[in-house]
């Protein structure tokens, strides 16, 4: 029996329950001499003790993932590979607040069964007064990988960067989450394929929590992606098989986009699932923005050129950027966020009032 979920759960509660009435129906018919009935009646006690809080432990277990199996919890090394330990749900997932006024949480996706860290820092209009009713506009920051969501400001300067840019007006204020892309330690390219459901935790578990925790804005025209590496290519692919989720996307240096074999191993699913599958058969007007270096070797710029070239005839709407020097790293896509966030800003709505 698995040590998450109700069977467990229910049996403990009848157990419980089964231990109570035999103690209270046995109490009195104890036999034999007193030390040993005193000691028995001990042991009932302690057994409805021991029932009762298996039952609360089981409980908790459920709703905050504590533990994901019996060799979790009895410190067994399995040799399985590496998966994200289970977390509260959205509604239950708790924020915890830390520097720079950012926000981190853990939890478990209700559609894709994955879960993950998740951070995120709201502009400071957020909590002004005069912004009290306003629903504003989201941006999910994408790590490459190997990463995390701190790399976001670890090295890539989030939120002073984005900060220094709304003081100089070239910016919306957006609400920035940097959620993992890879829950679980298993990159897919931020596609579903079997048993790790990556897409479905970005494109629905990840929006769900930050419309439940925060005021944001509606529909596709009040969210957007922006990520470098793995996460620059995840930036182009989620506006293409998601349009109805995000309106917009800033791809820094992407990975191939035509996917990476070694990621998803599957031919015809890569095909189907890369922004080069995804764009020769859109019908949707999503605006994507593409930067690359011409000496990054790991993005050249005629992976992009291919892109937009495939973009002919579609109503996707294409904005490039090449610089002249910069290899794939830290250095060159900070470089790239006055371009790329003004980009964002121009094709995502700005914060507006929340109606009444």
């Amino acid at each position: 029996m698995n040590l998450t979920g109700m069977p467990l759960f229910v049996l403990l509660i009848a157990g419980t329950a089964l231990c109570v009435v035999a103690t209270m129906v046995l109490w009195s018919r104890m036999r034999g001499p007193r030390p040993l009935r005193w000691l028995l009646r001990l042991l009932m006690i302690g057994l409805c003790q021991l029932t009762a809080i298996s039952v609360v432990a089981a409980w908790i277990n459920n709703s905050y993932g504590l533990y994901a199996s019996w060799d979790d919890l009895l410190g067994k090394d399995t040799g399985t590979a590496a998966v994200a330990m289970p977390g509260p749900p959205a509604a239950r997932a708790g924020l915890t607040r830390g520097d720079n006024g950012l926000l981190q949480t853990y939890f478990h996706g209700a559609h894709s069964k994955l879960s993950g860290e998740v951070i995120v820092w709201t502009p400071p209009q957020y909590d002004q007064p005069q912004y009290r009713k306003t629903r504003f506009p989201v941006v999910l920051l994408l790590h490459g990988v190997p990463g995390g969501p701190a790399s976001w400001i670890e090295q890539g300067g989030i939120p002073q960067d984005f900060e220094r840019l709304m003081k100089q007006g070239t910016v919306h204020p957006f609400i920035l989450a940097m959620p993992v892309v890879d829950p679980g330690g298993v990159d897919t390219d931020c596609t579903d394929v079997p048993g790790r459901k990556v897409a479905t935790w970005m494109a629905q578990d990840v929006p769900e929590l930050i419309r439940k925790k925060f005021r944001t804005a509606p529909g596709p025209s009040g969210w957007g992606l922006m990520g470098f590496s793995t996460g620059g290519f995840c930036a182009a692919r989620l506006p293409l098989a998601y349009p109805g989720v995000f309106g917009a996307g800033a791809a820094l240096d992407p990975d191939p986009l035509t996917g990476d074999p070694t990621v998803v191993k599957d031919q015809a699913l890569r095909e189907r699932t890369s922004p080069m599958g995804l764009v020769r058969h859109s019908t949707s007007s999503v605006s994507l923005f593409l930067a690359t270096s011409a000496q990054d070797r790991f993005s050249p710029p005629s992976y992009i050129q291919q892109f937009v070239r495939a973009t002919g005839g579609t109503p996707i709407r294409v904005q490039t950027l090449v610089l002249a020097s910069g290899g794939h790293n830290y250095n060159t896509w900070t470089r790239m966020y006055p371009d790329a966030f003004a980009f964002l800003s121009r094709h995502l709505a700005a914060p507006r009032p929340a109606h009444r």
